[in-house]
């Protein structure tokens, strides 16, 4: 097991805890982390782009002139695509960009990402923030202290006090343990990880 130092909001060393190395030490295939990541982003895509087609222009089915006589090209209704305001012939619909990626290749992903995080030192454990009351100024002079600026915390439970005072802080994202992802892992060039959320994350990656 890979033994790391837990510290206090005063960035010293209050004990140490054994991370599994079956999470925090796997070997790093990046082709695996970027499907997963490939997958997360598409599901992101709202895919609202669309037009109308003929079918859904307002207006008069009526035959504009007589099909012989004038001269003129055939010509069908006023919403023909052919005319102005008409409908649009290839343009494109609203549709779903998401896809799935199997759930083991999702898992062993965030293991991998974990471990990357842990191989460049950038994890961080922390015992708790304790934050009286929301303060965004005192979580600052916490990250200051244990020397992180771009930084994704990770905690086991509801905080809303510790979420609401690093929501104005640029580069800072809070997130539960069940929603942590390898595109927020790999975006984010630090961790910390509340103490009580290692278990937590053991847990759901070993089951």
């Amino acid at each position: 097991m890979t033994v790391l130092d837990v510290l206090n909001n005063k960035a010293e060393k209050v004990s140490q805890i054994d991370l599994l190395d079956e999470i925090f030490c796997v070997p790093i295939k990046s082709s695996v982390m970027h499907e997963v990541v490939t997958m997360q982003l598409a599901k992101k895509r709202s895919g609202t782009a669309s037009v109308k087609h003929r079918s859904d222009i307002v207006g008069s089915t009526r035959k504009l002139f007589r099909q012989k006589g004038t001269g003129n090209a055939r010509r069908g209704n006023i919403k023909s695509p052919l005319l102005r305001g008409g409908g649009s012939v290839f343009g494109p619909d609203m549709r779903s960009y998401s896809y799935n990626v199997p759930k083991k290749i999702r898992k062993l992903a965030l293991k991998m990402a974990l471990s990357s995080k842990l191989k460049e030192n950038e994890i961080i454990l922390l015992d708790q923030f304790g934050l009286d009351k929301i303060k965004t100024r005192e979580l600052a002079k916490i990250l200051d202290r244990v020397q992180v600026k771009n930084t994704l915390i990770v905690i086991d439970k509801k905080d809303e006090t510790l979420e609401l005072s690093a929501k104005n802080i640029p580069g800072v994202k809070v997130i539960r343990y069940e929603g942590l992802n390898v595109y927020d892992i790999l975006k984010y060039k630090n961790i910390i990880i509340m103490e009580p959320a290692v278990k937590a994350i053991e847990g759901r990656l070993t089951t």
